[in-house]
């Protein structure tokens, strides 16, 4: 299996080579890719060393599988060239997310609708992946009707510049360029990617309209408000969701404890609930805090947490690359 990482050297391309590793993802050539400026550097894997190659020396070695993480204009620009040449591509960024003909895939929901003819196949947006997984399950029992989603994400979204502001802002360092319009230090910025004309983000929307996608159901109603925290170990939400169908909670806990890549941590009591300090580093969603909201019926609270580079990111992606292999797609 050769396999290709498009934008290696980034922050997100770094971490699907560790999770490439972790979960022995059957590799036996590994082709690291970037731009020009990035050729010839080293990046390891497995405790070797490799050499990034340019995209055209990629697509002349033909791996199996290329995973792209690197950025939504070199998607558009590339991904197509590698499919022509019979390379499947799983891609990270949003340049194919909303179109018609590529899949949108979360592997825990709908990695039996994938086909050989599926060369392009998109990764969603990391805040979107974790909630639908623990959506889904639930969706099946009591039919989901509306949800209200506010997000706390952490700066490791928008990139390792990101995380150097931070750290340079709780320095007192000036000499890092601000990747963010206002201080992310001690501060909550209710703006993540840019505001359209409706005055919601392009974040905001792409939860909404990437939900009823995943889950192929245009019904759901979902309304959002992502906001940049600093933290780096992961995404937090707060979501509220109205059912069609009543519930019991107790029955809810069981269902999500048992459901494959969810964790659930519900003792608040004992101080247990998720926080993105716990999940760094983890492939799993963590779902707590979960109550009946008392002011409508059908209606529940609860807070999911995940590590958005892992489950939000690579993870999901190398699992979709599983998924290919398992089916024999690639």
């Amino acid at each position: 299996m050769k396999v290709a990482v498009v934008g290696a050297t980034g922050l997100v391309g770094g971490e699907i080579l560790k999770v490439l590793a972790e979960r022995n993802f059957p590799v036996t050539e590994l082709i690291p890719v970037a731009s020009e400026r990035s050729v010839g550097k080293q990046v390891e894997f497995k405790g070797k060393q490799y050499t990034v190659v340019g995209f055209d020396d990629a697509i002349k070695m033909k791996p199996n599988v290329a995973i792209f993480s690197a950025g939504g204009g070199t998607s558009l620009a590339l991904a197509p060239k590698f499919a022509e040449a019979g390379i499947t591509v799983v891609d990270n960024s949003s340049a194919w997310r909303m179109d018609e003909t590529k899949k949108l895939v979360v592997p825990e929901i709908n990695a039996h609708t994938l086909t050989p003819e599926d060369k392009i196949i998109a990764n969603p947006n990391c805040s979107t992946i974790q909630m639908v997984v623990v959506m889904n399950p639930l969706h099946k029992k009591y039919k989901i009707k509306r949800v209200v989603v506010s997000t706390y994400q952490s700066v490791t979204g928008t990139g390792k510049a990101a995380v150097d502001q931070l750290f340079a802002e709780r320095e007192g360092r000036t000499d890092v360029p601000a990747v963010y319009p206002h201080k992310i230090d001690l501060n909550v910025l209710p703006h993540i990617d840019v505001f359209l004309d409706n005055g919601y983000t392009k974040e905001e929307m792409k939860m909404v309209n990437e939900t009823k996608k995943i889950m192929m159901d245009d019904s759901i109603q979902v309304t959002a408000t992502t906001v940049r925290i600093p933290t780096i170990g992961g995404h937090s939400e707060s979501v509220n969701i109205e059912f069609e169908n009543d519930f019991d909670v107790e029955e809810m806990k069981s269902i999500l404890a048992a459901e494959e890549g969810v964790i659930l941590q519900d003792d608040p009591k004992n101080a247990v609930y998720p926080m993105p300090i716990n999940a760094h580093g983890k492939d799993e969603v963590f779902v707590g805090r979960i109550r009946r909201d008392l002011t409508q019926p059908n209606t529940v609270n609860m807070w999911i947490v995940a590590d958005n580079l892992r489950k939000g990111a690579a993870t999901n992606a190398v699992q979709i690359c599983e998924a290919l292999a398992k089916n024999g797609l690639i």
